[in-house]
């Protein structure tokens, strides 16, 4: 172990101990998140300024790190199938009523597929301002691989259409899904929490010792998950830290400025989309600045972690602990939100990449014959993505396929990919996030006392007051 990795290990433990000092003292966990996700920018910074992009010792000291990161979002996905299943079950034996369940998906889902449409009007309407062409750009080596992998996965995309995705939403075998392995895993255990919810409330006015016994049974294990939870979200500084000094650290300058235009338009079509969740949340009756402050925490987490689907359990504690929506809807919304709908990954980026590879092939990609395809391509394409590494990709394929666009080009993003897909993600939690709000302020359940209070419920079980 060389000097610098010691000196580099020794820094990222003295920002560690001051985090956990904090906690002791217990500040808030949106201060926390914040001295967490700043420390890991200087930090991160710092190793890239001192040793340069590709340097032995980043390399391993990143190694260190992603024992604290990508530790953390493993905790996080351990807890993603309980959470979901119990809070389901547990918000339909409250409902007892199957048009409740029915609205609340219809106007989750519903949001979630409009505001994807708009993201990708919003990636069409950046490509055109900022000029974006993939005409005339050269290929490295490593993303001449890259489009021959994405060449590679493109009949899997193609193979992908409407009656496929319904089909895989239903858990064949629900064991199977709660291990995470297929893309639609963690709708199919909706779908089979559902099922159980159902079936419970089915039997409340036949055997109602049975359907009690079995209501106090998911309530135990609902407060036991919840708890968990809790424990898991403590570490939530830790890992946002731990990820945001990687990235940064193996970040090349270079490779950012040589496609600056693709991240300046990715980043002016994510930060406008966010407007419009604003401007959704504000239409409802809600306070714009006051809902920003208290989703803040979670999509810092998304943005340093690049996944949707990890950031569910800290999705739901946020919608339910500060924004006042329901369990049940905060799941639904938090849980079809990391499959379908995201705005980030399934709207603007291929909505983006399309208009930028379209010329390549003599297509002018500001036609209405091209557009209106595009935008519903895009749309129904966004169901059934997954909410993980690599998900805008899968995206981007299903699009191109669809348009019969060259999929090999979308290998030039590849050196920029991570920086993108951080803002991609957080616009991903934020949509869901919107989903739920305006589902739950649609269908009079939002606790409006608990969104209005100043005082702060952290995420990690502290009450304060601010």
């Amino acid at each position: 172990m060389s000097i610098q990795l010691i000196l580099n290990l020794a820094l990222a433990l003295a920002v560690c101990v001051l985090l956990y000092v904090m906690q002791q003292r217990h500040v808030s966990f949106t201060k926390r998140v914040f001295t967490g996700l700043g420390l890991g920018i200087v930090l991160g910074a710092a190793f890239q300024a001192v040793y340069g992009n590709g340097a032995p010792v980043i390399a391993a000291t990143n190694e260190y790190l992603k024992v604290i990161g990508e530790g953390y979002v493993k905790l996080l996905q351990m807890v993603i199938m309980p959470l979901i299943m119990v809070s389901i079950i547990q918000a339909i034996l409250k409902l007892r009523d199957a048009s409740s369940l029915g609205k609340i998906s219809a106007l989750t889902i519903g949001t979630l597929m409009v505001t994807t449409a708009i993201a990708a009007s919003i990636g069409i309407l950046m490509a055109k301002l900022y000029g974006l062409s993939a005409v005339g750009l050269t290929s490295s080596a490593a993303e001449i691989a890259r489009g021959h992998y994405l060449e590679g996965k493109l009949s899997t995309a193609q193979q992908l259409s409407i009656p496929n995705m319904i089909l895989s939403f239903i858990p064949e075998n629900p064991f199977l899904d709660m291990t995470g392995t297929r893309n639609t895993s963690t709708i199919a255990v909706v779908v089979f929490s559902i099922f159980i919810g159902v079936s419970a409330t089915g039997i409340a006015g036949k055997k109602p010792e049975v359907f009690e016994s079995f209501s106090h049974f998911v309530h135990v294990a609902h407060v036991i998950v919840m708890r968990m939870v809790t424990l898991v979200l403590r570490l939530t500084p830790f890992g946002v830290f731990a990820l945001i000094t990687k990235v940064l650290a193996s970040s090349s300058l270079q490779d950012i400025l040589h496609l600056i235009g693709f991240v300046m338009a990715s980043y002016s079509a994510l930060l406008l989309m966010f407007g419009v969740h604003l401007l959704i949340v504000s239409g409802i009756g809600l306070n714009p600045v006051r809902y920003v402050k208290k989703i803040f925490p979670v999509l810092a987490f998304a943005f340093t972690s690049r996944t949707s689907a990890g950031s569910i359990p800290m999705s739901v504690q946020t919608q339910t602990g500060r924004l006042g929506t329901p369990e049940g809807i905060a799941n639904f919304a938090a849980s079809f939100g990391s499959m379908m709908g995201q705005n980030g990954c399934a709207g603007i980026y291929p909505a983006m990449l399309a208009v930028m590879i379209a010329p390549t092939v003599g297509i002018d990609p500001f036609t209405v014959d091209f557009l209106l395809p595009l935008i519903g391509i895009v749309t129904i394409g966004s169901v059934g993505v997954a909410g993980v590494g690599g998900g805008a990709t899968f995206a981007a394929l299903i699009v191109l396929s669809a348009l019969n666009l060259p999929v090999a080009l979308a290998g030039l993003l590849i050196s920029i990919e991570p920086l993108i897909d951080m803002g991609r993600t957080a616009l991903n939690v934020s949509g869901s996030i919107t989903a739920g709000t305006v589902a739950s302020r649609l269908l009079g359940q939002t606790d409006v006392q608990v969104f209005n209070s100043d005082a702060e419920v952290n995420l990690d079980g502290d009450q304060l007051v601010a």
